[in-house]
């Protein structure tokens, strides 16, 4: 794995700010305003815990998408090679996963309705999107080499390395 062209390096900028930034932070922000409510320490601890990785797997496997994929996950500049390594050994979806940790964790933090409800929409339009359009265009992109990866790692429940 090499250094990510200049390039690729910019359109993942890019896509973690308008993307990720705007469904795991600035809608949040919107529906929370991060307000202050009574919560017991032990959830405040757990809430960061889930920001913090979800943070840390979202730039590990936008690294990989720069580095692995030479490209983006944004559909239009996607990677020139399947991204298999990093956090996509463990799960095919870490960067869903870990955007969805980011808001479970402020919904932890600002507790209301009106996140958790985002949260479960979040999750629902993840899921179909990965089964209407990712999953398809992956097979069409990668062939046998996806076939493989798929049967191997699972969609969103980490494993344990092997």
């Amino acid at each position: 794995m090499s250094a990510p062209t200049r390039g690729d390096a910019l359109r993942n900028v890019v896509f973690v700010i308008l993307v990720p930034g705007v469904v795991g932070g600035l809608i949040p922000l919107l529906i929370t305003r991060y307000e202050y409510r009574e919560i017991a320490p032990i959830v405040a601890i757990i809430a960061w815990l889930f920001i913090a990785e979800g943070v840390g797997v979202l730039i590990y496997g936008v690294w990989h998408f720069a580095t692995e994929g030479r490209g983006t996950p944004a559909p239009i500049a996607p990677t020139r090679h399947l991204v298999v390594s990093g956090p996509y050994r463990f799960i095919r979806n870490p960067m869903y996963v870990a955007v969805g940790a980011v808001i479970l964790g402020q919904a932890l933090l600002f507790p209301s309705v009106a996140i958790f409800a985002y949260l479960f929409v979040y999750a629902v339009l993840v899921l179909v999107f990965v089964k209407v359009y990712e999953e398809p265009t992956l097979s069409r992109t990668f062939g046998a080499e996806y076939a493989a990866y798929r049967a191997e790692v699972p969609g969103w429940f980490p494993r344990r390395p092997r």
